[in-house]
């Protein structure tokens, strides 16, 4: 069972973080013990500085911490409740102006680039956009419901971002009404609809199928939500103080959907819902989640796992007897075929990636994805075929080889 839909929970807590797998070199923009406005940049990335990080909610720096090289670990807030709100400028009638406005506000973050993830480079032009109004993860909470009140923000939102492209920007959807008016950007949005099961949710399938990432032809994808955030950043000048999350796992007594602020402390969010015993909290559902203290900054899902008893090392001298040094063979099963969302043959492409083919991984799609592409699939498979890391470490070489 859940809460009401979008019960706001604002924790007294959050963190800015850098995007899942990026080592950010930063500049500080405010110190320890001052205090900022909702939305106000607080840090900006040392190699484009027009990358602004800001603030979740009016607060008070408790604390900056940077690893080595200046690389953003966390920035830690206390919650003001009597703080302002930044404005920002919203005349953004040109791409351009319309890339200063995301990137200073805080929203250039929410774009994922295809190949290699992170976020595009200030100045690339994407030869493809793909909005995802359709999440198909475990508990993950439905797009539609965090865009109920803001369908028009999404429309200006959706027409904005169709400016940032020459190439087709396409709306994955799940069954239901039509969530812009065909008419929208010259008729330039397609609509594609996706199926209920994981993971017919996943951004990319889609762009495998509809346009597919390369290594000169970089495709963006970004979240609905965001794409609402946008629209109301452009009529008002704020940036939104929230975003819908799920709250669930084995480990609640119930599962919760908030609106709560992005960097969202993941033990505030959780804590009156946790049941006895030891727990872990990961940022993200429970397939392709990591282990966390905030909410990441794309993530809209909370998960909470039974802490398991850890089994006792056994002898290196046992292990040697029992288990094989070759990775155990990849066995063609229909559950494999659907975990790839029968879009990408299963059985070579992870054959590829175990055995490092990247120009084979390349020929048969894998600019495409992103560790959470591989989740399911790493889960059918029991965990031992690591593709997540797999997928990463063909990419990085990809992307060295690219680069030189």
């Amino acid at each position: 069972m859940t809460g009401p839909d979008g019960q706001e929970h604002i924790t007294e807590e959050a963190g800015i973080t850098a995007p899942a797998g990026a080592a950010l070199r930063v500049e500080m923009l405010v110190g320890e013990g001052e205090g900022v406005a909702h939305g106000q940049p607080v840090a900006r990335c040392r190699d484009h500085p027009e990358v602004c990080f800001t603030a979740p909610m009016a607060a008070t720096v408790a604390s900056i911490r940077l690893h080595p090289g200046r690389k953003l670990s966390e920035v830690v807030l206390f919650r003001d409740s009597g703080g302002d709100s930044h404005h920002h400028p919203t005349q953004a009638e040109t791409p351009a102006a319309l890339r200063r406005l995301m990137q200073g506000a805080g929203l250039w973050q929410s774009l994922r680039r295809r190949p290699f993830g992170g976020m595009p480079a200030p100045s690339e032009t994407p030869s493809a956009l793909v909005v995802m109004a359709a999440d198909t993860r475990p508990h993950a909470p439905d797009p539609r419901r965090a865009l109920k009140g803001h369908e028009e923000a999404f429309s200006r939102g959706l027409a904005a971002l169709a400016t940032l492209t020459e190439g087709p920007v396409i709306l994955c959807q799940s069954r239901g009404d039509a969530l812009f008016d065909k008419g929208l950007a010259g008729g330039r949005i397609t609509t594609v609809g996706t199926g209920p099961r994981h993971p017919q949710g996943l951004a990319g399938f889609h762009i495998h199928a509809h346009t597919p990432a390369a290594l000169d032809c970089p495709v963006w994808d970004i979240h609905a939500e965001d794409v609402a955030a946008l629209g109301d950043l452009l009529a008002t000048g704020h940036v939104a103080a929230t975003r819908l999350v799920r709250v669930a796992g084995a480990a609640l007594r119930e599962s919760r959907v908030y609106r709560t602020q992005p960097g969202a402390d993941l033990r505030g969010l959780s804590q009156s819902l946790m049941l006895p015993g030891p727990h872990i909290l990961l940022s993200g559902s429970a397939l392709d989640g990591r282990q966390a203290h905030w909410l990441g900054a794309n993530d809209r899902q909370v998960t909470a796992l039974p802490r398991e008893a850890a089994p006792g090392k056994r002898h290196w001298f046992l292990t040697a007897l029992t288990r094989s040094a070759l990775p155990k063979p990849v066995i063609p099963t229909s559950a494999l075929t659907q975990a790839f969302g029968a879009a990408l043959p299963a059985v070579a492409l992870v054959r590829a990636l175990a055995s490092g083919d990247d120009e084979t991984a390349m020929k048969l799609g894998v600019l495409s994805l992103l560790e959470e592409d591989v989740a399911l699939a790493d889960y059918v498979l029991g965990g031992e075929a690591d593709l997540a890391r797999l997928l990463r470490a063909a990419l990085d070489r990809i992307a060295a080889e690219f680069a030189s």
